[in-house]
């Protein structure tokens, strides 16, 4: 009986799952984070799709540049509304993959690193939907929020929930290529080194659990 049969994953699927079965760094300095941003068609997960992802490395509170990723997905759906916010044309001359080979080139450079974006619940149910779509299972990653990061600092206690704007413009980082995916990936890297060493002073110990605790959720995760 089919229902009986154990399901059979891609290649690529069965590679990325096999980098999470080693055990992460118990040295943080030596902990890889990627910081990702993807640019959407819309802000309705189901409905919506994922125009680009940006990807860059930071390990031990330095920025890997070359340690990158950046890839533009072909549209199916198009939303003239969203292009004054991202750039980005249904054809244009950017080199383009299909929804499957973007997610095939980010599974493959994420491995088994930790996660980290700004409003991170967002991004991941991005992915989330594109993995669906291809009848794959969700990340597994660990994922960490720049959002609820600067929370956990108690900088501000006047609100949960701050734009990445109001956190570059408070740390003073440029917002050079702002609302390109791998822009905003980079001005997220920023935020978040400078975050961690805002709660290394607070905590002299900093490791994935204290980063990771909170006591309210914030946003879908």
């Amino acid at each position: 009986m089919s229902w009986f049969r154990k399901k059979v994953y891609p290649p690529f699927w069965k590679s990325y799952t096999a980098y999470l079965k080693e055990k992460q760094n118990a040295n943080f300095e030596n902990i890889r984070f990627v910081i990702f941003d993807t640019e959407t068609t819309g802000l309705d997960i189901k409905k919506d799709r994922i125009l680009s992802i940006g990807t860059i490395t930071v390990i031990d509170k330095t920025i890997k540049v070359s340690d990158s990723l950046e890839s533009y997905l072909t549209q199916d759906l198009f939303n003239t509304e969203t292009v004054k916010i991202h750039g980005i044309l249904k054809q244009g001359t950017i080199h383009k993959v299909t929804e499957e080979e973007g997610i095939v080139q980010f599974l493959a450079h994420i491995k088994n690193a930790v996660l980290v974006a700004h409003h991170a619940a967002f991004d991941v149910a991005m992915i989330n939907q594109a993995l669906k779509r291809l009848n794959l299972p969700k990340l597994k990653n660990k994922v960490l929020d720049t959002g609820h990061l600067f929370v956990k600092s108690k900088l501000d206690t006047s609100k949960k929930h701050f734009s990445l704007d109001e956190l570059s413009l408070r740390f003073n980082i440029p917002q050079h290529d702002r609302h390109t995916a791998s822009g905003d990936a980079f001005i997220t890297a920023i935020l978040f080194v400078k975050l961690l060493c805002v709660l290394k002073k607070k905590n002299t110990v900093l490791s994935l659990t204290y980063l990771h605790r909170s006591n309210d959720r914030i946003g879908l995760i």
